[in-house]
């Protein structure tokens, strides 16, 4: 039996990933700050991840096979982790984003943004939840970076793209399409609008569970195979509501809808899939993922 400690992970892909553990005999510790329990079996410890004495005092004398860290934002917090698990863990996985990389060439590989290179600022206002929110991305790369200058352990940073599909999306964003396709209204893109690489929530729950099975160290990039456009995301959210229309306007300036993207989000899944996992097709599971977001009754 692995001993799995999981940092946050009480919505969306992370509670799956905790049942898909608990589901293969893992004893599960979940860490938050109380405000959820975790799912059945797993056992609860309160703390907050940014007090570093809270995180040691909840945490005792545990230790663990690995760590699955789902809410690390920022460097800060980053190096909190480093030092509280530095000997209780001997592996580390950091949920990270495809946000991590710039405006590169479409598909982008792990190699683009190298965590060794990035310059850490732990001054910046990471508490500032605004300054967070816009610079997510930025705090992303940097822990990243923090875990790649002197990780204590072995470290893994899953750089997820964009996540579709379950009943409980709190995001809103296909929502966002369906508003408006069923009103007519104009759906606001840029001028050169890019696709973007996608997962579906189930299949980032398989491929994390896969992770903390394997070996491999460093960043890697998990994505469905197949970009999607804009128009791809609107043709199947038209075909769940076939009253709607699906009309697409470009804006100079100006908020775009979510998915809708000025640069690329594109990102090459091949180290993932010579290491062994299979990833699904996008297009394949597009309208199970709208079909499960919005509902049969939409």
């Amino acid at each position: 039996m692995r001993e799995i400690c999981v940092i946050g992970g009480n919505r969306y892909f992370g509670k799956r990933l905790i049942s898909r553990l608990t589901a293969a005999g893992d004893q599960v510790t979940v860490i938050n700050r109380g405000s959820s329990a975790p799912p059945a079996g797993a056992i609860h410890l309160i703390a907050d991840r940014n007090d570093e004495n809270s995180l040691e005092k909840a945490l005792g004398s545990r230790t663990f096979d690995v760590v699955v860290d789902q809410v690390c934002y920022t460097p800060r917090q980053a190096e909190i982790a480093r030092r509280v698990f530095a000997g209780r863990t001997r592996r580390y996985v950091m949920t990270s984003t495809v946000e991590v990389y710039e405006d590169t060439a479409d598909p982008v590989g792990e190699d683009a943004v190298d965590p060794r290179t990035v310059a850490v600022d732990p001054g910046l206002p990471w508490d500032d939840a605004d300054f967070l929110d816009t610079h997510y991305g930025e705090g992303k790369r940097q822990a990243e970076a923090v875990f790649a200058a002197d990780p204590g352990f072995p470290y893994v940073a899953v750089r997820v793209a964009h996540v579709l599909g379950g009943d409980d999306d709190f995001t809103g964003r296909l929502e966002h399409y369906a508003d408006r396709i069923r009103t007519g209204r104009t759906i606001a893109v840029p001028p050169v609008n890019h696709p973007a690489t996608y997962i579906h929530v189930e299949e980032i729950a398989d491929f994390l569970f896969w992770t903390v099975g394997e070996d491999f160290t460093g960043p890697v990039n998990a994505a469905s195979h197949g970009p999607l456009t804009t128009q791809e995301l609107c043709e199947a959210i038209t075909a769940h509501l076939p009253d709607g229309k699906a009309v697409l306007g470009a804006v100079q300036v100006g908020e775009v809808s979510p998915f809708s993207f000025s640069r690329s989000y594109g990102m090459d899944n091949s180290r993932a899939t010579r290491l062994g996992f299979p990833f699904g097709d996008a297009r394949a599971w597009l309208p199970r993922a709208v079909a499960e977001t919005l509902g049969k009754g939409n």
